[in-house]
């Protein structure tokens, strides 16, 4: 009963995944350099663990706008599972200082927060 259970939730689960990436990629042609559609891709990519998916997604939401703030923290915990620890402080201190200049004081926090348990 459990088993069924839990393989049903992952069923519906995984279709709800796979039906959203689709539809966003869809919306995505339509407006190219929309940064919401693309750090959700990239957050989608991320759930299904296809993290360079995602992090080519989080890298073009900065290339196309550096101030959209909560994807440095996606991309750097990316990094991270990526192994490339240098990276990802980078990406932090970029953030850091993004969310600093637009006064985004929770951001900089979460951010500061992950980048000193990275480095200390």
């Amino acid at each position: 009963m459990y088993n069924e259970v839990i393989g049903r939730l992952f069923s519906t689960y995984w279709t709800l995944i796979m039906d959203r990436i689709p539809r966003l990629i869809e919306m995505l042609e339509a407006n190219p350099q929309d940064c919401f559609l693309l750090h959700a891709l990239g957050l989608e990519y991320a759930k299904l663990g296809d993290v360079q998916a995602a992090k080519t997604y989080f890298e073009r939401v900065l290339n196309t706008d550096p101030t959209y703030v909560g994807t440095y923290y996606q991309l750097a915990k990316l990094l991270e599972q990526l192994g490339d620890s240098i990276q990802a402080i980078s990406v932090y201190e970029k953030g850091m200082e993004q969310a600093k200049a637009s006064n985004d004081l929770h951001a900089y926090n979460e951010l500061r927060s992950a980048w000193e348990e990275l480095t200390f």
